[in-house]
């Protein structure tokens, strides 16, 4: 799980395993496997970079 910001401000957690896509169109949209689309504050980069930390801490190395 890793925590975002939505473009109003409010944080919540996603489950990394449902993201499917990370378009910048400038915003960062973010589609789950369920085809659901969210928008965040987060860089497509920093939103990669907590998935890569999130699953480090989960899976190891």
């Amino acid at each position: 799980m890793i925590e975002l910001t939505r473009l109003n401000g409010k944080k919540f957690i996603l489950n990394a395993d449902l993201i499917e896509i990370i378009d910048c169109t400038p915003d960062t949209v973010i589609t789950l496997t369920t085809n659901k689309k969210i928008v965040v504050m987060e860089s497509p980069h920093k939103v990669i970079e907590k998935v890569v930390v999130y699953r480090r801490r989960i899976y190891g190395k």
